[in-house]
């Protein structure tokens, strides 16, 4: 599918962000298994140039395409209007940790909000070749064949998917390594953590239950794209502590369905003091 500059419509920012994760999931491919540089960001954080390489090709396709919309990315910060009606949040390698091992999960993220909603987004997974998408009413995967599948989440699994990255905002309110060990936890989901939002895009395809963090994910370029896919998916989303998404520092529940979503909601419950 192929983007025309000047093309408008949500359709075509849809197209357009897949073909800017496209883009960056190439570099993050072609590079993969190299000697990388790292730049030091913070304790324990880093970037390779993998990341910024895959960056600077998302920005090319975006800037191409839409000129004078604003863009905020990982690694090269924000640019155009601080209070521009439409931002691109764009995550060129979610996993670089895992990446720089030469572990194969990561994703790269790339969303369009327009005002106070995500209205396209997509994440890339660079070695499956699949390209998670939505153009905010539905969501999509598209195999490296090119073909679309309509996204059908299900909590089946059991999986549940929790960030357990530093630093840990919500504590002592919330940490994710109780919320493991809270024998209801047990009784009902598998953990599982694949240090990378690309989990949450899983969420939406049914091959996780579900996703939780915590955090202020206000206008994250970590997490705008899979909230996005989550909400067209038709999983339930929220804060941790039921509160719309995005409404403040309350993290994530994506929940295949509203069951998971509420027992998760509960065992979250019992941490609050």
């Amino acid at each position: 599918m192929s983007i025309i500059n000047g093309e408008s419509g949500k359709g075509s920012d849809a197209r357009l962000a897949l073909t800017a994760a496209q883009a960056g999931a190439a570099v993050v491919r072609d590079l993969y298994g190299g000697r990388l540089a790292r730049y030091d960001k913070s304790a324990g954080d880093f970037a390779t140039e993998a990341d910024l390489a895959a960056e600077r090709a998302i920005l090319d396709v975006l800037r191409a395409a839409r000129p004078d919309d604003a863009v905020t990315g990982e690694e090269s910060g924000r640019s155009g209007a601080a209070d521009a009606r439409r931002r691109w949040l764009v995550d060129p390698l979610c996993g670089t940790l895992n990446y720089a091992v030469r572990t194969m999960l990561a994703g790269v993220n790339v969303a369009l909000r327009e005002d106070a909603l995500v209205m396209a987004a997509a994440t890339a997974d660079p070695f499956s070749g699949e390209v998670f998408w939505t153009d905010g009413d539905a969501a999509w995967v598209r195999s490296a064949d090119g073909t679309d599948e309509q996204l059908t989440p299900t909590a089946a699994s059991a999986l549940v998917d929790v960030n357990l990255d530093p630093p840990f905002p919500d504590a002592p309110g919330f940490q994710a390594a109780r919320l493991l060990a809270d024998p209801g936890f047990a009784e009902r989901f598998r953990p599982r953590v694949i240090s990378s939002t690309l989990a949450v895009a899983w969420v939406a395809a049914g091959r996780r239950a579900a996703y939780v963090t915590d955090g202020d994910l206000r206008d994250s370029v970590h997490f705008a794209a899979g909230i996005a896919l989550c909400r067209a998916a038709g999983c339930t989303v929220t804060g941790l502590h039921g509160e719309p998404v995005l409404s403040g520092a309350g993290g994530l529940i994506a929940a295949a369905d509203p069951e998971t979503h509420a027992a998760l909601l509960e065992l979250v419950k019992h941490q609050t003091p």
